[in-house]
């Protein structure tokens, strides 16, 4: 298992390889499990800033191990206790990369298909190879993409989400970009070295301040307008009060570089 996610630091910021390529790091069981592990360790790493998910071989991903589901159908009772702990599971991972700590960049290029495209919306950032093609097609073998659709619909406009659900079309890498799924597209060759770009930006931020933004931004996007508001308030009062904000602030009035502690 500890094969199938390589972690490498680089500096502040790690990198997590999806390593089955002779699967399109398709998301089996272990492969959950070992993205948890791992998302769970840099969770309590502080000297890490950022992340990056990416894939090795030909594609990001190509979505849940569809033989390993159809083995799990085996079971006396069909396969419905399986299922409903597989999507668990999946729904956990998922879950775990808004909540961790660093901004997590996810580095798309061959296909990202159902969960994998899925991983993507989940991510915080995306950069994507030219070329790169997403879809949520599970309709097209009789299963709708329910829990990539939760997803997907909090960063594609509804129709866009609908339409892509509906139909099991893929987007390409700029259509992807117009609609929000990717923030940035490159040729192929320069996908890692851009990646890396951002990471690195990211990772030079005050790390304290990336950290309590990044919780109060997925926060504040489950309140109403006035809640929203009263809570970033709060949030932006508490940062304010920090010795590194106040050096920040007074770094930029006497155009200087922050002295940050």
């Amino acid at each position: 298992m500890e094969d199938l996610v390589i972690r490498a630091d680089h500096g502040a910021v790690a990198h997590l390889t999806m390593n089955a390529p002779d699967k399109l790091n398709a998301l089996s069981d272990a492969m959950l499990a070992a993205l948890k592990a791992q998302l769970g360790a840099l969770a309590e790493d502080g000297g890490i800033r950022a992340v990056v998910i990416r894939g090795a071989g030909k594609a990001f991903c190509a979505g849940h191990d569809l033989k390993e589901m159809q083995a799990g159908r085996q079971a006396e009772d069909g396969g419905r206790a399986y299922f409903a702990a597989l999507f668990a599971r999946c729904a956990e991972v998922m879950q775990m990369i808004p909540a961790l700590p660093q901004p997590v960049i996810a580095e798309a290029h061959g296909i990202a298909t159902a969960a994998g495209c899925q991983l993507v919306a989940s991510c915080d950032l995306a950069v994507a190879a030219e070329g790169t093609r997403f879809g949520v097609n599970g309709v097209n073998i009789g299963l709708f993409c329910s829990t990539p659709m939760v997803a997907l619909s909090r960063n594609v406009p509804r129709k866009v989400a609908f339409e892509m659900l509906s139909t099991g079309e893929f987007i390409d890498a700029t259509r992807a970009r117009e609609v929000g799924l990717v923030n940035r597209v490159v040729p192929p060759g320069a996908l890692r070295a851009e990646t890396d770009r951002l990471a690195q930006t990211l990772a030079q931020k005050l790390n304290p301040a990336l950290r309590i933004g990044k919780r109060a931004f997925y926060e504040q996007a489950g309140k109403d307008l006035a809640a929203a508001y009263d809570y970033a308030g709060a949030v932006m009062v508490e940062n304010m009060m920090w010795r590194d904000t106040a050096e920040g602030v007074q770094a930029f009035i006497e155009k200087r570089a922050p002295d940050w502690a």
